[in-house]
């Protein structure tokens, strides 16, 4: 179970970590309105967690794939 927290605990650190130069570049580019850099900020979100369950989806798969090929060769 830790293991699950640690890792929820670094993917938000990275989010946080993102949001930074992301709300700088669009300061910098739109002005400091805050409805636009949300819907913008939304947006990027929405597309990084399909980009994160396309990821995790690959390495579940992988490793289901993988574990069937070793335990073709385990003895019985």
């Amino acid at each position: 179970m830790a293991k699950n927290t640690d890792l929820a605990f670094i993917l938000a650190l990275v989010i946080i970590g993102m949001f930074i130069p992301f709300l700088g570049s669009i300061t910098l580019t739109y002005g400091f309105e805050l409805g636009k850099i949300a819907t913008a900020f939304g947006y990027f979100l929405l597309i990084f967690g399909i980009e994160l369950g396309l990821v995790y989806l690959y390495f579940a798969i992988n490793a289901k794939i993988a574990k069937k090929k070793i335990q073709k060769y385990r003895p019985k």
